[in-house]
């Protein structure tokens, strides 16, 4: 038992420490470290900035970025003087809807499409993926007219409905569904499961990863949004926070310190649903690059 030991071991010693291992690792380690500079350092100059009283200096060379005098007030200030409780509010039930409408209707339309066989099933998939190729622009002004035929402009619906179905969420919620051996299923018929008990029990609560990235995405995506609600919405009392914000720069055109201190206070609802949530999207993530 002892002889395989004495013969592996001075093979892993070797591999871990040899130069042309470190030097890889070294080179991958430097742009990971190059790119998660570029992600970060705008994210930190953002938050020293809505910290910095009037003395310290904002676009100094080189950047400060430890104030030199600590405050709230630029939150406070803000709080105080455009109604962010009502755009947080509008903000929170645009989002809601704008997550839990596409969830649903992407479930439903990836089962079939991944467990089911019907005529056109393959020829549905790729209408529906081709889909995803057209910007967003080219659709914008036949849905503006679409909205503005059903009397939806001026109104929650107006901003949620375009959202309601979403052929990226089909696709990877496919992709998942395929990924779910196929025994599984034959296993609930034989037990005497019917299909929506196939869905809803078994299949569904296996794809928990891939429905928790789909939040992430959705999430980020309906708080962020800002071209559409700007031209549904008209009623300021019904604006979201990033329409909200984006009146903030207009009211105090040059202070930036309050500028950056709404946009932080946009951001944490963002930050507090990915740490939430993070655990599923690390599963997906792993779970899709094993099967390839």
């Amino acid at each position: 038992m002892g002889q395989p030991s004495t013969e592996v071991k001075p093979y892993l010693k070797k591999e871990k420490w040899s130069k042309r291992k470190i030097t890889r690792l070294g080179v991958i380690y430097f742009f990971l470290l190059l790119l998660a500079s570029f992600t970060i350092i705008p994210f930190l100059w953002t938050i020293s900035i809505s910290l910095k009283g009037d003395g310290d200096p904002i676009f100094s060379m080189p950047p400060q970025f430890i104030p030199e005098h600590w405050t709230l007030n630029n939150f406070i200030e803000v709080w105080n003087t455009v109604p962010i409780p009502t755009y947080l509010r509008n903000s929170v039930l645009l989002t809601i809807f704008g997550v839990s409408l596409p969830l649903i209707t992407s479930a439903l339309a990836a089962f079939p499409l991944a467990r089911m066989k019907f005529k056109g099933r393959q020829f549905l998939f790729i209408l529906i993926i081709s889909t995803m190729m057209i910007p967003s622009e080219v659709t914008m002004i036949p849905m503006y007219l679409v909205i503005n035929e059903l009397n939806l402009m001026g109104t929650f619906a107006g901003v949620i409905v375009p959202g309601a179905l979403s052929p990226f969420g089909i696709f990877l919620l496919r992709q998942a569904f395929l990924n779910i051996p196929k025994e599984i299923e034959e296993s609930a018929i034989i037990d005497g499961a019917n299909v929506w008990q196939i869905f809803w029990r078994i299949l569904l609560p296996m794809v928990k990863p891939m429905l928790g990235t789909l939040c992430i995405l959705f999430f980020i995506s309906e708080w962020n949004s800002f071209l559409w609600p700007l031209l549904i919405l008209q009623d300021e009392s019904m604006h979201p926070l990033t329409v909200g914000l984006y009146k903030l720069q207009g009211t105090f055109v040059t202070n930036t310190r309050l500028i950056a201190a709404g946009a932080m206070i946009a951001l944490i609802p963002v930050i507090a649903v990915f740490i939430a949530l993070q655990r599923s999207f690390i599963d997906a993530a792993f779970s899709s690059s094993i099967k390839g």
